[in-house]
C-alpha cells in the first residue's frame, strides 16, 4: 500500500489515533507492505505511520521522494535516509515520481546509500521523460535490491518501464531475474484487452515529454492538469501552466511534486495562469503549505506570500500532527449518527466503514449508502461500450466536417 503518512489515503492530516487504527485494520484485512512517503520528505511526518506498520507486524518501507532543486544535494538524501532508519524501517525506496533521476545520479545515490547503510533498497521511476529504463539499469549495477516495472501493455508514458524489457536486458548477466518472457507475455496479452476498456481515461501523452525535465510534473499530475484545463476550455494553456509550475514550487520552498503537493502546486499554477495575475487568488491548500500545516519545506517559502496568509499569525514549525487532538471516537460517533439518519447498515466490524467515511467523506458515505445497489454506480467499462463510443465519436466527427 502506498501510504501518505499522516494523510493516509486522504488529503488532510489525521490525528495519530486515526493513523494507528487505519494501519491496524489494513494489516488485519490483508495488507502486508506499506510504502510510506511524505510530500515534504519530512521524517517527522512519516514516523507515526512507520511505527504503526511495524507495531502491527507488517513491512514498513521509508521513502525518499526524489526531486532536484538548488537546495537538494546528495547529502540531503543521505541525511533523510539516516533519519528514516533511526525511526525504524524494513526497507527504503527512492521514489522518482517525475522520471527526472538521471542514470549518473542514480548510480551515485544508490552506491552511497548501499555503502553507508545496511538497508534493502528499491528504486521507483516513471517513464515520462525517457530516462527511466537506463536509470534502472545503472541502479542495478550500483547495487539496488529491487526495481519497479510494469507489464508491457500497461507500461511507458505516465507509468513505468516494461517488465519484459528489463528482464531481457538483464538476461545472461549476474543480475539475471530468472523470469520467463513468454510467460510474461501471457500477462501482457490479458492486460492489453483490459486497457482497451479504459481508453477514454488515457492521457494526451503518447511518448516522451522533455518539458517534464524542467517542470518536474509526475505522470498523475500531468493527467490531472490536462483534465482541469479541459474542464475550463483552456487546453491550449498547458504550456503556460508547465512554465508556471517551477515558479510556484520555488515560492513554496522547492517542495517535491508528489501527492498532495503535486495537486496543490498544479492547481495554484492553473489559477495563476487563468486569472492572468500570479496569486490574485491563493488556494486554501497553498495557504496551508505557507502556514506550515504540511510540515517543514526543504527551503524557506516566499516571505511575502507567507505574511499575506498568516495575517499576523505564526507558522507551524514543529510536527503538524502534534497540534491535532485525538479524533477516532468523534469520527465513530459522527458516522454512526449519519448511518442512522440515512438508514445505512454498517459492517459487522463497523470501524472499517468509519474509516472509509473518515478518509473519503462524500464518496465514502455514498458508497456505504449504495453498497447493495449497483445501479447507483458507473457501469464497469466493457469492450462493447468502447466500440459503441468509437462509432459515435466517428459519426460526430463526420457530421462536424459536413458543410
Amino acid at each position: 500500500m502506498l501510504l501518505r503518512r499522516q494523510n493516509l489515503l486522504g488529503y488532510r492530516h489525521y490525528a495519530d489515533d486515526v493513523v494507528d487504527r487505519f494501519v491496524e485494520r489494513a494489516v488485519d484485512n490483508g495488507m502486508s507492505v506499506f510504502r510510506v512517503f511524505d510530500a515534504m520528505n519530512d521524517p517527522l511526518n512519516m514516523q507515526q505511520a512507520l511505527k504503526a506498520v511495524r507495531k502491527n507486524g507488517a513491512h514498513a518501507q521509508g521513502t525518499l521522494s526524489y526531486t532536484t532543486s538548488p537546495v537538494h544535494t546528495l547529502e540531503t538524501w543521505l541525511n533523510t535516509a539516516e533519519q528514516l532508519m533511526e525511526i525504524g524501517i524494513d526497507s527504503l525506496v527512492i521514489k522518482d515520481m517525475s522520471g527526472i533521476l538521471t542514470p549518473v545520479d542514480a548510480y551515485k545515490l544508490v552506491s552511497e546509500i548501499k555503502q553507508r547503510y545496511d538497508v534493502q533498497l528499491h528504486l521507483h521511476c516513471h517513464s515520462t521523460t525517457g530516462l527511466a529504463e537506463i536509470t534502472l539499469l545503472k541502479a542495478v549495477e550500483a547495487g539496488v535490491d529491487g526495481i519497479d516495472t510494469a507489464i508491457s501493455s500497461m507500461s511507458g508514458t505516465y507509468g513505468h518501464p516494461a517488465t519484459e524489457a528489463l528482464v531481457a536486458e538483464l538476461q545472461d548477466t549476474q543480475y539475471d531475474t530468472g523470469l520467463n518472457i513468454p510467460q510474461l507475455e501471457k500477462i501482457a496479452a490479458y492486460f492489453r484487452n483490459v486497457r482497451k476498456k479504459y481508453a477514454k481515461f488515457e492521457g494526451q501523452l503518447h511518448g516522451v515529454d522533455s518539458r517534464i525535465l524542467v517542470a518536474q510534473v509526475p505522470g498523475g499530475m500531468l493527467t490531472n492538469l490536462e483534465s482541469q484545463l479541459k474542464q475550463q476550455n483552456a487546453s491550449d494553456k498547458i504550456d503556460l501552466v508547465l512554465e508556471e509550475i517551477p515558479k510556484v514550487r520555488a515560492d513554496l520552498g522547492y517542495i517535491p511534486l508528489v501527492t498532495p503537493t503535486s495537486q496543490i502546486v498544479g492547481t495554484q499554477s492553473v489559477i495563476n495562469v487563468l486569472m492572468g495575475e500570479r496569486y490574485k487568488s491563493i488556494a486554501k491548500e497553498t495557504a496551508g503549505i505557507l502556514k506550515g500545516e504540511y510540515g517543514r519545506t526543504p527551503a524557506p517559502v516566499n516571505a511575502e506570500l507567507q505574511a499575506r496568509v498568516l495575517e499576523g499569525g505564526q507558522p507551524i514549525t514543529d510536527r503538524p500532527a502534534d497540534h491535532l487532538a485525538p479524533e477516532m471516537e468523534k469520527l465513530i460517533d459522527e458516522v454512526k449518527q449519519q448511518a442512522k439518519e440515512k438508514g445505512i447498515q454498517l459492517a459487522e466490524n463497523e470501524i472499517d466503514d468509519v474509516l472509509i467515511v473518515a478518509l473519503f467523506p462524500q464518496i465514502g458515505l455514498k458508497f456505504l449508502e449504495n453498497c447493495g445497489n449497483p445501479d447507483a454506480f458507473e457501469p464497469a467499462p466493457t469492450l462493447e461500450n468502447k466500440a459503441t463510443e468509437t462509432k459515435i465519436n466517428k459519426k460526430s466527427t463526420a457530421l462536424a466536417k459536413t458543410p
